[in-house]
């Protein structure tokens, strides 16, 4: 987690109007809650991502793509840190994929350049 990321979760806790602890399966202190002081599922993701899509498509000429959801975006991260050349066994860790298969098939995608450019690095 980069520095960044760490302040702005810090924020989150100490902008929070005090709550009553809430324990799920075992879990608690979570991040974010929703009105009622519970915590946000992924009903509460999804509808707030609509409204973002909603917004931008108002105020810019390029459209999104039609399907367009929460999941999108992790796909995407995943997708660019494998691009970028990230391990196999860190980004399925990251990714939280049990199994690195899930990883690999998904997201390490080889065509004929990067192939080209992995024996041409290998071989310098």
């Amino acid at each position: 987690m980069s520095e960044k990321v760490h302040d702005a979760l810090k924020r989150v806790l100490e902008n929070r109007r005090s709550t009553e602890p809430i324990i799920v399966d075992g879990y608690g202190n979570f991040l974010f809650l929703n009105r009622d002081g519970k915590p946000k599922v992924a009903a509460n993701y999804e509808a707030m991502f609509r409204g973002f899509v909603k917004k931008y498509s108002k105020t810019q000429t390029e459209a999104l793509p039609k399907v367009m959801t929460p999941h999108t975006l992790r796909h995407t991260f995943c997708t660019n840190l494998a691009n970028a050349g990230m391990n196999p066994k860190a980004l399925q860790y990251i990714m939280g994929h049990s199994n690195i298969t899930m990883t690999l098939n998904y997201y390490a995608h080889a065509t004929f350049a990067s192939a080209r450019a992995e024996m041409e690095r290998l071989a310098a």
